[in-house]
């Protein structure tokens, strides 16, 4: 069900756009490295930007995102994170413990939200039928029949929403990508993503929650337990109740990269076979002790995941293969760009304008990079490059995973339909029961 949008920045663009029907479908055009004239001159030109979860990655997306507008609103159930996120950017923004009261006002026009994983989707809704454009962290959901209710929601307001997996935004993982689909390995075989190990620990002590954070409203859909520390901020991730260990966490960045430089980016696997083990610590983390899961696509290309190795992804090919992390890209494919290098007129991940300098990526940091992508998608109301869709499979991958490795056997996938095929209690999963009154509307 579609609600009522407030007039805003975004219903003006919409509108001045030239070429609006053209833009939608454009994978990417990267312009975060715009000449300083394309910049905001005025206070009027600025975006009023919202932010959301304001600790760790929140903030730092917000201090990214503040080169390109102002904060005029603060949203974090934890009241000191929020005065001091505040007083960071100024000492002017309102603040909210409940977010959707901010989606209230009608001076925002964009949203960032680097909150716990269990809020993404909810928050991602609700900000899109309130007319704003998002920029949201990854991973972008906590099931995968969230991940299809957002495309819908996406679809249905014409909202950018930009994904925080800004490795799609980094010169190195687009370089390998690009060898990939331009075949400098030949034809693709198998790609081998490695993530780390999850975290271990526990028990751990419950104890009262700290006056200044509203432990209720930070647990939301999921069920109602007692305050342990070690649930709430970096450490949520190491509960299956609010994320999915490594497997989302790192998994949401490097099998994006793997989908995508395969040219998968809008299916998904055939066959999963996950293991692992798991620890039975009372009041612990419960995420997998080890855990490893093996893949297979309807085109042959086999894609493993696992906790142990050397953190990346390694593309392998008929007549290659190239490695790729953070620090790295290498492989003889590589070395051989020296002599031959790629064909700009046929590179396929991205556009190439009179402002695409490609060469030049490797000198700014990838987020700025990523969070720039997102004003000028927003502003020119195109797709950006880590889309809904796309990064709606690349999470549902890391689900996918989880679940095999929690029923402990091989599952079978229809990535047309986004169902197991005939398992029942494996479909059961693709959704959870959400607390009242935190539901996400259909």
């Amino acid at each position: 069900m579609m609600t009522t949008q407030k007039p805003t920045r975004r219903t003006f663009l919409t509108t001045s756009a030239v070429g609006l029907a053209a833009g939608l479908t454009t994978p990417y055009i990267f312009t975060a490295d715009a000449e300083e004239a394309d910049k905001p001159k005025s206070k009027n030109d600025r975006f009023r930007i919202a932010s959301i979860g304001m600790r760790y990655q929140g903030s730092v997306i917000a201090k990214k995102a503040a080169e390109h507008g102002d904060i005029v609103a603060i949203a974090d159930v934890d009241r000191e994170i929020a005065e001091k996120a505040r007083e960071d950017f100024g000492g002017k923004a309102e603040l909210y413990e409940d977010y959707r009261k901010m989606f209230d006002r009608n001076d925002i026009d964009v949203v960032t939200i680097g909150t716990p994983d269990h809020w993404h989707t909810k928050m991602c809704i609700d900000a899109c039928r309130s007319g704003l454009d998002v920029y949201c962290e990854k991973p972008l959901t906590l099931t995968i029949d969230e991940g299809k209710r957002l495309c819908k929601v996406v679809e249905e307001t014409g909202a950018v929403l930009q994904v925080g997996s800004w490795q799609r935004s980094d010169h190195r993982f687009r370089l390998a990508c690009e060898m990939v689909q331009q075949g400098r390995i030949g034809k693709l075989q198998r790609v081998d993503v490695v993530l780390g190990k999850n975290k271990t620990g526990g028990p751990f002590k419950v104890e009262d929650p700290p006056p200044h954070l509203n432990w209720q409203l930070w647990q939301g859909q999921t069920p109602a337990v007692p305050y342990i520390k070690e649930r709430c901020h970096y450490t949520f991730r190491w509960w299956y109740e609010y994320s999915g260990g490594q497997m989302t966490d790192w998994g949401a960045h490097h099998l994006d990269i793997a989908q995508w430089g395969a040219g998968m980016q809008r299916t998904g696997p055939v066959e999963i076979d996950g293991k692992a083990k798991f620890p039975s610590v009372r009041n612990g983390y419960n995420v997998a002790v080890d855990f490893s899961a093996r893949m297979r696509y309807a085109n042959g290309v086999e894609l493993t995941v696992s906790d142990t190795g050397r953190n990346g992804v390694m593309f392998t090919g008929s007549e290659g293969r190239i490695f790729v992390n953070r620090g790295t890209i290498s492989g003889k494919p590589v070395e051989d760009l020296v002599e031959r290098p790629l064909p700009r007129e046929k590179f396929k991940l991205y556009d190439h304008d009179n402002r695409s300098r490609p060469a030049r990526m490797g000198k700014l940091d990838s987020i700025i990079n990523h969070i720039g992508n997102f004003f000028d998608c927003v502003k020119a109301r195109k797709t950006p490059v880590s889309d809904v869709v796309a990064q709606h499979r690349s999470v549902s991958v890391c689900h996918l995973a989880n679940i095999s490795m929690h029923l402990g056997r091989k599952l079978r996938w229809d990535p047309q339909k986004e169902l197991f095929i005939g398992d029942e209690q494996a479909n059961r999963r693709l959704s959870r029961p959400q607390r009242n009154p935190y539901q996400t509307d259909t």
